[in-house]
């Protein structure tokens, strides 16, 4: 086992698989999609594959460490014009694909 010491910055943790939970949408997702929910299929395959999009490179990290450390995990992408986040839960019980503007 590797020890931490305090204030170290660790940027190079590989991910894991993790589980997804229920996967669930916003009314405004569905709208965006209008109701074709199988758009989002390639969105959810690239969180699913640890592709984290188009967050900042510290929440990258951040994502990464929580697939080892039952943390929240949030991807960032661009779909019809409009920024995603794709949320799974610390619990891995469900993830949420949402727009911003309904967290």
């Amino acid at each position: 086992m590797t020890e931490i010491s305090q204030g170290e910055v660790i940027t190079d943790i590989t991910p894991i698989a993790f589980n997804l939970g229920s996967v669930v949408l916003t009314r405004g997702m569905d709208e965006l999609c209008g109701g074709n929910h199988a758009l989002l299929l390639p969105l959810l395959n690239r969180h699913d594959n640890c592709d984290w999009g188009n967050c900042y490179p510290e929440d990258a990290i951040q994502n990464n460490w929580a697939t080892h450390n039952e943390l929240r995990i949030m991807s960032v992408y661009a779909f019809l014009g409009e920024a995603v986040w794709i949320i799974t839960e610390s619990d891995r019980s469900a993830t949420t694909i949402l727009l911003p503007t309904e967290y």
